[in-house]
């Protein structure tokens, strides 16, 4: 009796390689988005104490995710015809010494924080750092730099309602006015560019510095459009006109203009908010939750906001929290300044860990180590400056 091979049809043998594909890429994108997983996990396990009900629908802050996806989408425009690199690259070429061009880095980052979001800015100038020293032999700096920059967008950032995602949150929930929220931001701010200064004037020494010329040239047509449509999402955060009608414009323009800005979005930062959105809302429905936060909060808004950041990070922290308080001022500048500290303090901080772990995977514990060292300075320095002006 004979026997035969049996072959298997092409596409039998191709399955299991597809399945083991989709398996890799969907680990990948888990990883890549930790902070999203987890808010899903958490509003999933908070629905078996309260069901799905009609009052979910209230949870969701839509002009908050509005403003932010118009912000977000024109930047990710303005960042593919190499808008903000060409800004960063001449101002950078101008400074004649690594402290200044370390610097000039640090500080657009700051500035880039408070227009385009701390994670756009970071995503934006890190490259720009690494290009600038590793072309130029200073890769030394190469950690402190990243790590100013780091603490740079989280701290730029909070003298704009958009300048981190959780103050167009505050800034929309507590309908806060415009000159109130910069009122309350501008003391802490004002310390940080000076504590920023003095880092990068202390520890970067005034060493020559060359970089190469590169020439970069941006399409006026585009780029006059896309300047308009940026400046059209600020008018909407700042309330002049009506949120939907840059939910109507600025995707209609993108749509025909730059397709893959649309498809460049932080779809996943939008979903943190509407998973965080179902969290924080089924919290402040459990009683025993409600009743513990509120005494926390009570006793000190702004320590407890800082310690909840250091957890589980500043964005979720401060839709969980403003549940179950009023004083939207020291909640406001909790999150912000409580964006300092560990590697979990902000979302900007993993991008930040992330991309120099790309580029020094050797040197990672090194990282971890001089990061935690001047965050948590910084973070002490600015809460006891913080409750002495509360003081005074």
């Amino acid at each position: 009796m004979s026997t035969r091979a049996i072959r298997l049809h092409p596409s039998l043998h191709r399955a299991p390689r597809r399945t083991h594909r989709f398996a890799d890429d969907f680990l990948a994108f888990c990883k890549k988005n930790i902070v999203m997983v987890i808010a899903f996990a958490a509003a999933l396990i908070t629905t078996i104490f309260v069901p799905v009900d009609k009052e979910y629908l209230g949870y969701f802050d839509l002009k908050t995710l509005t403003c932010l996806f118009c912000v977000l989408a024109v930047v990710c425009a303005l960042k593919n015809i190499r808008f903000f690199y060409m800004l960063a690259y001449k101002i950078v070429q101008l400074c004649g010494n690594a402290r200044m061009s370390v610097l000039a880095l640090v500080y657009i980052t700051f500035i880039g924080s408070m227009l385009i979001a701390n994670d756009m800015a970071l995503l934006t100038f890190l490259p720009l750092g690494f290009l600038v020293l590793s072309s130029t032999g200073k890769q030394k700096y190469m950690a402190f730099t990243f790590i100013m920059q780091n603490i740079a967008a989280n701290l730029g950032g909070m003298l704009t309602p958009f300048g981190n995602p959780q103050n167009l949150y505050l800034y929309s929930k507590f309908n806060i006015p415009t000159a109130e929220f910069m009122a309350i931001m501008a003391p802490p701010f004002v310390l940080s560019i000076i504590l920023i200064t003095v880092c990068c004037l202390v520890f970067v020494k005034a060493e020559k510095l060359e970089i190469k010329d590169e020439k970069v040239s941006l399409p006026v047509g585009r780029t006059a459009i896309y300047l308009g449509l940026f400046a059209l999402s600020i008018v909407i955060v700042f309330r002049v006109i009506p949120y939907w009608i840059g939910l109507i414009v600025i995707p209609a323009v993108l749509l025909f203009m730059d397709r893959d800005a649309l498809k460049a979005v932080d779809y996943p930062l939008l979903l943190t908010f509407v998973f965080f959105f179902i969290f924080a809302g089924n919290m402040a429905r459990i009683d025993m939750i409600r009743n513990l936060f509120s005494m926390l909060l009570e006793k000190s808004t702004l320590l407890f906001s800082v310690i909840s950041c250091q957890f589980i990070s500043n964005v979720p922290s401060a839709i969980l929290l403003s549940q179950f308080t009023e004083n939207y001022a020291d909640l406001l500048v909790g999150v912000n300044i409580g964006g300092a500290g560990t590697l979990i303090a902000s979302l900007a901080s993993l991008i930040t860990f992330r991309e120099y772990a790309k580029h020094n995977p050797k040197k990672v514990g090194y990282y971890v180590g001089v990061f935690s060292a001047f965050n948590f300075a910084f973070l002490l320095i600015l809460i006891g400056f913080t409750m002495l002006t509360k003081l005074i």
